[in-house]
């Protein structure tokens, strides 16, 4: 063991040096050496333990030789200040402080850091707390340990929200999901109640408008800016106005049946019939068709506003640039292949209690609260097949295509009837008009970068201040630069809802299948397709990476959507 004594601070406290004679005092150990700084005055200090290495081995290889009888000096240890590390994300939006205890050296205090916080830009998104907490850490701490906490966070922009048109009155077709309740609590499922109509002066709809969002920031200062949200029109149609004190709400001006359109709404005068048939002719009206009873065989009916027909729709055609609502059903006879004596077509959504052996076309949803038997329907929306309460839905031979999905209680029956079922089908040209969005964009953003690059060569506003010419020119390429800002600013945004919609597009366009699936059903979403060889009970069934998977943990929807 060696002796204290060999071991002293210098003259001005800040090194421990050793002096030994390697034939008097050796052999020595790493773990000697390290005893001697263990003593109380030389804790604090900082081995420097390279030096140390070499000086145990230097000791060692001059005992019992001539050069080991002189006395040899090495400075094992040091005060050392305490250290600050200042970590920043890549995308500056956090900064941690790592401070690390002194070696008997300037332990860290808050002008310190507050110094290292301005060299390295840090000044916004500070927790005064938190730095607080991290020095009083650190005077716990022993030397060379180390703490470290986030002190810096900057906010995120917040994008605004688009505006939304919320409409406030009830439409013909939803009167087809509420049956009314009678006196003893029962639903007559005949009863659906009285017709939709409003007065003038009644509130149609109210647009609540998109907002701007908030601007956020990274710790260095630097401005993020949000996103505005995406604006809709509200226009006044056929029988509506905007509100005389607020432009953001829209009246009946007239009586008569509500129909949506994209910017609105409408109001449509309402041709009332009790049957169609060829003692009425065929029907042809600008505005809202209701007929209390049945159209027959061979009658056409064609509306610039919605068909309401209170009974039966018997090999006819029907032609709403509107919805369709058939309280009863929808029923035809086979043609030839492919082809059927009842044809309906809508601009809007299309609704009925059953339907069989008919051709249905719709840019809305198309909604069947019984069956769908060997039809053919194609929806740029939603097929639903099936009661409210999810209990009765029969999707039965034919082909049926919907874009935005479909929900049936039963697919396909027990006799194996083949069934073809089709949704999810536009991701390729969804993929192509994301690129042709994102090309756009980098056009615009080059097209700025020129405008910026012509105008920074413009000679001092002093040389031209005076010529029209220059001004006019120069006025011009700021209303383009602006224009095409503008322009950039709603592509970019087109671009994020359409590249959120390409992402989550076979997440959210699927088969929900409450009770049953039989065999020979061929199911396609997308490029995927399966023909069922067995039934499956309640599932969801999706495109997972290009095949069709049946999930039968998913919880299946219990109400059909309009």
């Amino acid at each position: 063991m060696l002796d204290p004594e060999l071991i002293e601070l210098n003259s001005d406290k800040t090194k421990a040096e050793l002096r030994l004679i390697p034939n008097v005092h050796g052999p020595v150990t790493h773990e000697d050496i390290m005893r001697l700084l263990s003593l109380p005055e030389f804790t604090s200090l900082f081995p420097l333990e390279p030096v140390i290495a070499k000086t145990v081995a230097k000791i060692n290889s001059l005992y019992n030789q001539d050069d080991g009888k002189f006395e040899l000096f090495a400075t094992l240890a040091e005060r050392r200040d305490g250290t600050i590390a200042i970590e920043i994300s890549p995308d500056k939006m956090q900064a941690s402080l790592k401070l690390t205890a002194a070696w008997g050296g300037k332990q860290i205090d808050l002008p310190e850091i507050l110094t290292h916080l301005k060299k390295n830009n840090v000044c916004m998104g500070l927790s005064k707390l938190k730095i607080q907490t991290l020095l009083k850490q650190l005077s716990t701490l022993k030397p060379g340990e180390v703490c470290q906490s986030d002190i810096a966070q900057g906010k995120a922009p917040v994008n605004g929200l688009n505006a939304v048109l919320e409409r406030k009155v009830f439409l013909a077709r939803e009167r087809l999901l509420q049956p009314q309740e009678r006196e003893d609590g029962s639903v007559d499922m005949r009863n659906l109640g009285s017709l939709i109509v409003v007065k003038a002066n009644d509130l149609l709809m109210v647009k609540h408008p998109a907002t701007e969002g908030t601007p956020g920031y990274n710790i260095k200062g630097e401005v993020l800016k949000q996103k505005p949200g995406k604006d809709a029109v509200l226009q006044a149609g056929t029988g509506t106005a905007l509100h005389p004190q607020d432009p953001n709400k829209l009246i009946a001006t007239v009586p008569g049946q509500p129909v949506e359109t994209r910017t609105g709404m409408n109001v449509d005068d309402i041709l009332q019939l009790k049957d169609v048939d060829i003692s009425t002719g065929h029907i042809s009206f600008k505005g809202s068709i209701l007929i209390t009873g049945d159209v027959h065989e061979g009658m056409l009916v064609k509306s610039s506003g919605d068909i309401t027909v209170m009974g039966f729709v018997d090999s006819a055609t029907l032609e709403a640039e509107g919805d369709v609502t058939v309280s009863k059903g929808i029923i035809g006879r086979q043609i030839k292949a492919n082809e059927y004596s009842t044809n309906i077509h809508s601009q809007g959504q299309i609704s009925a209690q059953f339907v069989q052996y008919s051709n249905l076309v719709a840019k809305g949803n198309i909604l069947v609260t019984k069956q769908l038997l060997h039809s053919h329907t194609k929806t740029a929306g939603s097929l639903t097949v099936s009661d409210p309460s999810g209990r009765r839905g029969d999707l039965v031979g034919g082909v049926a295509r919907a874009e935005k999905g479909i929900t049936a209680v039963v697919i396909g029956a027990t006799a194996g009837t083949k069934t073809d079922v089709y949704c999810a089908m536009e991701h390729g040209e969804l993929k192509q008009d994301l690129k042709l969005l994102d090309e756009s964009v980098k056009a615009m953003v080059v097209a700025s970068l020129d405008i910026e690059a012509r105008l920074n060569k413009l000679p001092p506003k002093s040389e031209w201040q005076g010529d029209a010419v220059m001004i006019e020119q120069i006025k011009m390429m700021l209303d383009q630069k602006n224009r095409i800002l503008d322009e950039r600013t709603r592509e970019e945004l087109e671009f994020d809802t359409l590249k959120q919609e390409v992402e989550g597009y076979y997440e959210k366009y699927r088969i929900e299948v409450l009770k049953h699936v039989f065999l020979n059903v061929e199911l396609h979403i997308g490029p995927a397709n399966h023909r069922t060889a067995r039934e499956h009970g309640t599932c969801c069934i999706a495109n997972v990476n290009q095949e069709i998977n049946f999930d039968y943990n998913a919880k299946a929807k219990a109400a059909p959507t309009t």
